[in-house]
């Protein structure tokens, strides 16, 4: 079962978007709470995946992101919210957020959202991949120029990984190992000074689609 805590400040959403989760069958909400309560609340229930609330009183979802992520144990944490502005896009994406879904997700995405997110990869709304990507101006910039430092496997690994494809993915669909997969994927992290995988995947969507890129 995939372990998840829903932190809103509203109990309306936390019961709605608990129903929704565990319909799934594999999805248990073991924990639901505000800004204040997150931390104490994902300490005691050890859950994989957190679902995190943006815009909420007293303590903001972007403050219970560093927290968590300053642990030496981080849960996997996606924003879920209505904002979608740039400027909260940035924020969370820099603290460590895996995922940016908004409320408007459709039921049965946002489980697979939280199935994909507990494998280890990442997800994004439309809209916000949108606000992320303009995919017609990127298909007319020219690639950078460390695209070509690149090898043609490292180019591969980092196109599943845009797509938000977690390791184990990956490793499948280029028919490699795991290990083999980390250690490229580690690599990547180093050649572009990203400092996970979240913002490995946006420095890829901008340097434009990765359709374009090859295939090793």
């Amino acid at each position: 079962m995939i372990r998840v805590v829903i932190v809103d400040d509203e109990t309306l959403i936390q019961t709605g978007l608990s129903m929704i989760l565990r319909s799934g069958g594999d999805i248990e909400v073991v924990g639901t709470g505000d800004g204040v309560q997150a931390v104490g609340l994902i300490e005691r229930t050890r859950p994989d995946v957190v679902l995190l609330d943006i815009r909420m009183p007293k303590v903001d979802g972007l403050s219970v992101l560093r927290r968590l992520r300053a642990q030496a144990d981080p849960p996997v944490v996606a924003m879920l919210t209505t904002f979608d502005t740039d400027e909260f896009i940035t924020r969370a994406l820099r603290s460590g957020a895996a995922g940016y879904l908004l409320k408007d997700t459709d039921p049965e995405q946002l489980v697979q959202a939280v199935r994909l997110l507990a494998s280890g990869g990442t997800t994004f709304s439309a809209a916000v991949t949108h606000r992320m990507v303009d995919a017609r101006a990127e298909a007319e910039r020219p690639l950078p120029a460390w695209v070509e430092g690149l090898t043609a496997r490292e180019r591969d690994v980092l196109g599943l990984l845009a797509e938000g494809c977690s390791n184990a993915e990956i490793a499948e669909r280029l028919h490699l190992g795991l290990g083999t997969v980390k250690d490229h994927v580690s690599v990547l992290l180093d050649k572009l000074d990203a400092a996970n995988r979240v913002q490995a995947a946006v420095i890829a969507h901008r340097a434009g689609p990765v359709e374009m890129w090859g295939r090793g």
